[in-house]
This record gives C-alpha cells, structure tokens and sequence, in this order.
C-alpha cells in the first residue's frame, strides 16, 4: 500500500510534529494559566449535553 520511504518519511514527519507541539505548549503554558482558566467547565458541560442527547435518544427510540 505504501512504499518504504513514504512510511519513514510519514514517521519522522509524526515525531517531528509532536515534538514541535510540546515546545509551542510549553512555551505557552504560562499564557494558558491565565486566559483558560475554568475551562473544563465548558467541557464538562458539553459532554453532559452530549450525554443527555443520547439519553434522550435511546429512551424515544423504545
């Protein structure tokens, strides 16, 4: 399906991106404190909204 240099080049192209992820997060991890603080709020918020779709969803199906 796919050629060897496309899998190491697919490879080193993934470890490279992950590495220059973690650098760009820790760099702006500081900023991050700040501007997101009580996000997980909203996160805990849209997964019990998710959650009471499905609910909602199973129970109208029966």
């Amino acid at each position: 399906m796919f050629s060897q240099g496309q899998l190491i080049f697919g490879l080193c192209f993934f470890i490279a991106f992950v590495i220059a992820i973690v650098f760009a997060y820790r760099k702006d991890l500081a900023l991050h404190k700040i501007f997101y603080k009580g996000n997980y709020k909203v996160l805990i918020a849209f997964l019990l909204f998710i959650t009471i779709l499905f609910v909602i969803k199973i129970f109208l199906k029966r």
